[in-house]
């Protein structure tokens, strides 16, 4: 099977393409919307708050513990780039399809 575009294999784990929304009504990993996925969270864009918020969300689906999830690119963008160490592609998308 092969795996969705938002999910890439790198040595140390797993890459997520993420399209992020920030002050939404409510913390949740959602759908894949093209070759990202998307992740609402209720944090605001200021201070690094909603890129916390985004990597701490993720640790949470992902039943990883935080320092596991680093963000890689897209600091002041709504596109980033996170690594998830440890885990393989098959394990993070059958993850965020369980929770």
């Amino acid at each position: 099977m092969a795996l969705p575009p938002f999910l890439e294999a790198v040595p140390e784990g797993t890459r997520l393409r993420l399209k992020v929304q920030p002050r939404a009504s409510r913390n949740e990993v959602g759908e894949p919307a093209g070759d990202q996925l998307k992740v609402r969270v209720t944090a605001p864009p200021v201070d690094h708050a909603a890129n916390e918020a985004v990597l701490e969300l993720l640790a949470q689906h992902l039943g990883v513990r935080r320092g596991a999830v680093q963000l890689v690119r897209g600091q002041t963008s709504r596109q980033k780039l996170v690594l998830v160490a440890g885990l393989t592609p098959d394990d993070v998308l059958a993850r965020l399809t369980s929770a």
